[in-house]
Order: C-alpha cells, then structure tokens, then sequence
C-alpha cells in the first residue's frame, strides 16, 4: 500500500498546514516512516472552527432533518465497510495493533456507530410539562453547537467515532484532532464522509501534536470539548476550558481490578485475565492491568495463565495469526520499560516478561506479568498502558473491594464467580463505571461507558452520550387571558 502525504480537512477542503509544516508518521513494526502528514498551527485551528461555525449557524447541518441526518451517518457506515479492509490495514500500519483486531473488531463497529446513531438522530426530542397556570410549557432538545474532539492513538478510528457518530447526529459540527501517532485511519474517514454527501464544515480534520489540542480548548469558538487520553491531560484541559466555560467530557486513565474468586470457572476466568490484559497488547483504558486472585486458587491461576501467554509472542501486526503486535510508539515502549524497572526495585517478583524480543526492529515487548504484588506499589496504582500485569491476591471478598477501589482511577472493573450473590454485591460495591461479571472487555454501541473518580466524567456510547452533544431550552407559552 502506497501512502499519500496527509493533509488537514477543512471546510470540506484538504490543504497543507498555513505554515507548510509536515511530521513523520511511524510504522511501530519496522520503525519506518509511513508517511509524512500536515502539521496544523493557530492559523488552521481557527480555519477549521470558522468552518465548523459557518456549518452549524448556515443550519446546512445543524437543520437539516433529523430523517435526512440519520441517512446520510446510515451511508458513511455502508461506506466504512465497503472500505473495511483498507481501513483495517491503515489501522494497523498506523497503530501496530494485529490486523485481526482491526479488520475484525475495530472497523466494524466503527460502521455499527453511525448505524446506531443514524436511528438514534429521529429520536432526539422534547416533551411537554404540565406546568402550574395558563401555560404551555415544552422543551426543545438542540445541539450545542461546534465541538472539537481530541483523541488517543489506542483506537484511533473507533475512539473518535465514539464522539462523531453522536455529535453529527445531534447536528452539531465537529472538528477532531487525532493523536499524532495515528492520523492515517481518521483522515482516510473524512474522505469516505464527503464521498457520503456530508456538508462541508460538518466534519474537519487538524492533525498535529499536543498544542493543536490545546489551542481547540482555548479558542472561543468551541462549545465543547470531547476528550480521551490520560488524566493528567484532562486535567489541564479542564483548567483551561474554564476560560470559556466550554462544556467538557472525558474519558481518562483507568487501573482496573480483574477480580477471580475461588468458585469461579478457572478455564474462562484465566482466559479473561489473559484478553483483560494483552488485548491490543494492554494499550486499553480499561485493561484489567490488576488481576486480583482469592489465595485458595493464587498458584492454580497463575500457573495457567503463564501456561497461556508463554505461547503468546509478538509478531508482525499485519500477520493475521498475530495476536500481540507492538507498542504504538517508541514513548510508549520507553514508558513500558520504565514500570518494569520500577516494579523489580520495589520489590514485585517478575515471573514473565520484562524484556523485548530478541532482533525485532519495531516497538516491541513480551508479555510480562509481576506477581506478589503489595496494592501500594507503583505498578499497582499507575497506568501502564502496555502488556504489564500485576497479580494481587486477597483473603475474602470484603479485602478484594478494598483492593479494588483502592486507587484513584474508576473506569473499569471484571468479576469471575458462580455465585450470583456475591456478583452483585462486588458490582454494587466496585467504584468503576462499567462491570462485567464473567466476560471482559465487551463493548456495544448501545451501552454507555465512562469513569468514576479520576478516570473522568461523563458517559460515551449509547443514549446517555447524547446527553452531553445537545442542551435543553424550556419554551412557555401564555395561552390564558
């Protein structure tokens, strides 16, 4: 696959950067450039946010019908998988992540969004209040305006179509900066939304690195900011979209508790654990990078879970038998690297792992596990966001919330038991906006998640995001004399 230079889209336009600038984009296989792709400056963030406002005030999308809207998010799905595979190897190239998991998981749901949110945009509307006296009193449910989502190089294309497919159909306009690691996917979706009829100014692409962000979060003509990536990012986000009072969702960091109790199924738990963690090599927000084992079943656990990820070596991402391809970049692989030393000079006992293969080129690491791990060390409280997992055991069901809860992230939680009383109990108690009992890592369009804590607030997917892309005008009317 030979790849063109990326340029910003903007206005429904793709042109180079004001400035001329340009930046490689990494195969995190090889180490390769792929590419090189525009490097937006102010200039272009406030091209890009006149077009967004142009599209929203013309009403070209903001008042097109609800029906009309919901067609046109119908047919960018219908194209995103007419183009699933070039999408999936874009992904892959860009990411590093196995083609299996783009080709199979990423891409298609990413078309099963704007399917979702076609029918949800017919759906979204007011309702009348019996008020006290001669009035009529009705609400009416608009968007809010421009938004500008800025997203992670884990999911690249599905993490920003968790904001666009929700934004459009409420009929704002939006404007999305990539991480720029991974921008190949997202510009490569603006092209098939203009080929899908979507206005222009309805959807604009700035790549670049951190300062495009944050000059979206401090330009005035924003309305609101949708946000993935680490806490300490959202955090100065929230700082500085005070000076707007911008609206503000994010979906931060997580060091999730994957909790085997002693009468769970073991070959499905060990399982869990094993995607829980290593699933695109445990770059998730949502990793079980914390595997909580009752004592009675710590050494049974473990010598299956080592039995399982011995076999699983990393390979080349475009291999469809990869299961574990390479970190996504060199920082990454560095930040890897650091936890581990960090967890060996604490004192947790590495029993896999802890190193990178041998003559790869790329950004690679084996899997590696730490046990014997105290719930107070570095590695038991920070995200790792790589292949890094931390085996706690615990006495009884009362120690493993306490566990658990621990930290100061809540994104995420899994539970592995027969026992339904004790299910319910652990997912009552669990400060984690999502729970899953007996699976892990399960995610639907229709289904809201999002974090507790400090791993942000606000919810995507589902009816509960569109909460956050419209507001609520009450209307009265005087009808008495």
């Amino acid at each position: 696959m030979t790849l063109k230079p990326g340029r910003l889209y903007i206005g429904g336009e793709w042109r180079d950067a004001a400035r001329g600038e340009t930046f490689p984009t990494i195969n995190p296989a090889t180490g390769e450039v792929l590419t090189t792709v525009a490097r937006a400056g102010e200039e272009d963030v406030d091209a890009a946010v006149r077009a967004a406002r142009q599209a929203f005030e013309s009403g070209e999308w903001s008042r097109l019908s609800a029906a009309d809207r919901g067609k046109l998010l119908w047919r960018i799905g219908e194209l995103v998988l007419q183009h699933a595979d070039e999408l999936a190897r874009l992904e892959t190239l860009d990411a590093g992540k196995p083609i299996i998991e783009s080709r199979q998981i990423d891409i298609p749901m990413v078309a099963e969004l704007f399917f979702y949110y076609a029918g949800w945009a017919t759906k979204i509307h007011g309702e009348t209040i019996p008020v006290r006296g001669p009035f009529l009193n009705y609400t009416l449910r608009e968007p809010v305006g421009v938004v500008a989502a800025i997203t992670p190089w884990n999911f690249p294309l599905l993490l920003a179509c968790w904001k666009i497919a929700p934004a459009l159909a409420a009929g704002n306009t939006i404007i999305v900066k990539p991480s720029e690691y991974t921008p190949l996917s997202l510009l490569r979706l603006a092209e098939l939304t203009q080929e899908a009829g979507l206005p222009p100014g309805a959807l604009n692409v700035l790549t670049g690195p951190g300062d495009v962000g944050a000059a979206l979060v401090r330009h005035p003509g924003v309305d609101k900011i949708a946000f993935t990536g680490s806490t300490a990012t959202g955090q100065t986000i929230m700082r500085e979209a005070a000076g707007t009072l911008k609206k503000v969702t994010l979906e931060l960091g997580g060091k999730s508790p994957n909790i085997i109790l002693a009468d769970a199924d073991l070959d499905q738990a060990v399982r869990g654990a094993f995607l829980g963690i290593f699933y695109n090599n445990g770059q998730v927000c949502a990793a079980g990078s914390r595997l909580l084992v009752e004592e009675a079943i710590h050494e049974t656990v473990l010598e299956q879970l080592l039995q399982r990820a011995r076999k699983a070596a990393p390979g080349d991402p475009l291999d469809p038998k990869t299961r574990l391809g390479p970190l996504a970049s060199e920082a990454q692989l560095r930040k890897v690297e650091h936890y581990v030393e960090v967890g060996l000079r604490e004192g947790a006992r590495l029993i896999l792992g802890g190193d990178r293969p041998p003559g790869e080129r790329g950004y690679y690491f084996n899997p590696t596990i730490f046990d014997g791990v105290q719930p107070h060390m570095t590695i038991g409280q920070e995200e790792i966001f790589g292949p890094v997992l931390a085996v706690i055991p615990f006495r009884d069901v009362d120690q493993a919330i306490e566990i658990a809860n621990g930290t100061r992230y809540g994104l995420a939680a899994g539970i592995w038991t027969r026992d339904v009383k004790k299910a319910h109990r652990l997912a009552r108690a669990l400060k984690a906006g999502t729970v899953w009992i007996n699976t892990y890592n399960i995610y639907d369009p229709a289904s809201p998640f999002g974090g507790y804590k400090m791993s942000g607030f606000g919810r995507e997917l589902g009816a509960h995001a569109l909460e956050h892309y419209t507001q609520v005008k009450s209307v009265w009317v005087h009808w008495g004399e």
